[in-house]
């Protein structure tokens, strides 16, 4: 996939940081001593919880380079590292593992979360958040479109779409034998955005992002036109011209028993 860019990704930095809020506020901790930000990406989501635990020692990681470079400066004082959170193991000294939109990218992120549970001391606490929204428009407009033109034969062997999250059911009955309490929930966010354009933009830097590499510059501007069509039409243009993007997230909060 084409390199991440932090500058695409930050600028919608309140409505991506907003689920982080969210997550970060019903963690169960009053004074972690270790936190690690699972997929750190540019920065927004440590620095959060920078602010809620000054005292504690906060880390974060990403497979990403310009994201970490980006993070590193916005936070000179924490310390980024490049990991994978498909491979990536706490040690016995963290007290939280926070994770803000990544799991969703991680092939067989069930066993992977599992794990890192499992990993953790007890009343240490796993808490991830993903968005939970294949089923929507702005993603099945990259599917119609990804098959609608010449590009659809490239698109095909890609294998473009990841998976869509399981049943949250499936979750608590895979975490809870780890887990003294977990609380899981779906929130689903409203964003105005300034029209198809934006939110064209706004999945540029994550969903887009696999169904534009493989094509060349003439291919990927159709197929980008193609896309915005459809959105357009999905999202239409409310009373103040503001388009609404409604993303559905899941969250998960466990504390290890």
């Amino acid at each position: 996939m084409p390199a991440w860019s932090s500058a695409r990704y930050l600028k919608f930095e309140n409505e991506r940081s907003r689920p982080a809020a969210d997550l970060l506020a019903r963690v169960p901790l009053d004074a972690p001593e270790a936190v690690v930000d699972i997929g750190c990406g540019p920065g927004n989501s440590t620095e959060l919880l920078t602010k809620r635990w000054p005292q504690a020692r906060v880390e974060g990681f990403d497979t990403s380079e310009t994201m970490l470079d980006a993070a590193r400066e916005r936070l000179p004082g924490v310390r980024f590292f490049k990991a994978d959170a498909a491979r990536w193991l706490p040690d016995e000294t963290v007290d939280l593992l926070f994770s803000n939109a990544v799991f969703q990218w991680v092939p067989g992120h069930l066993a992977v979360l599992e794990r890192l549970l499992k990993a953790l001391k007890p009343g240490a606490v796993l808490a991830v958040q993903m968005p939970d929204n294949l089923a929507e428009p702005s993603h099945l407009a990259m599917e119609a479109a990804a098959q609608a033109g010449p590009w659809a034969d490239t698109l095909a062997k890609a294998g473009l779409a990841r998976d869509p999250l399981p049943d949250k059911t499936v979750y608590y009955d895979r975490l809870k034998p780890h887990a003294a309490q977990l609380d899981l929930w779906h929130t689903i966010y409203t964003h105005p955005l300034d029209g198809a354009g934006a939110i064209v933009d706004w999945v540029g830097g994550t969903g887009l992002r696999p169904y534009l590499e493989p094509l060349g510059e003439e291919e990927r501007a159709a197929f980008l036109a193609d896309y915005t069509a459809r959105i357009a039409e999905a999202y239409p243009a409310r009373a103040d011209g503001k388009a609404l993007l409604w993303f559905p997230r899941l969250f998960i909060v466990a504390v290890r028993a």
